[in-house]
């Protein structure tokens, strides 16, 4: 099992219309970077669900249900979508602002390539996401 986050404007898509919708094809993607990281996906891993826009915090856990298939809606062969369902919403979101802060992400792309929807978390990442999303601000 990998550990992943996916970035999305929760105008265009919230972590609320996932839990409502109950699943999603993830799609849209088409940085090389992402695209390559989105074909490296598989059934179980688990991802990390990032608001961006004015929020800029992960708000929620997800777990990948199928894929990577080729995008069903696109004539474009190069594009990838996996399906995700959620898992539960963090008990408080984690800020951009908050990862910044903490040496335990510097090296990590939500940091160093603001534009990528798609990347890897490491275990020591993800469980220091966990216990920053226990905390009150």
């Amino acid at each position: 099992m990998n550990l992943w986050l996916f970035k999305q404007e929760p105008d265009d898509f919230s972590y609320a219309e996932l839990e409502a919708a109950g699943k999603t094809l993830w799609d849209g993607v088409a940085n090389p970077l992402a695209l390559k990281y989105l074909r490296q996906i598989a059934k179980g891993d688990k991802v990390y669900f990032y608001h961006t826009g004015k929020e800029k915090a992960v708000v929620g856990e997800m777990l990948v249900s199928a894929g990577p298939i080729k995008d069903p809606n696109s004539d474009d062969e190069k594009l990838v979508v996996v399906e995700v369902v959620p898992s539960k919403r963090l008990k408080n979101p984690v800020s951009l602002l908050q990862i910044k802060a903490d040496s335990s992400f510097s090296d990590w792309e939500l940091v160093r390539i603001p534009r990528l929807s798609v990347m890897p978390v490491t275990l020591k990442q993800w469980n220091r996401i966990q216990e920053l999303s226990k905390q009150i601000l």
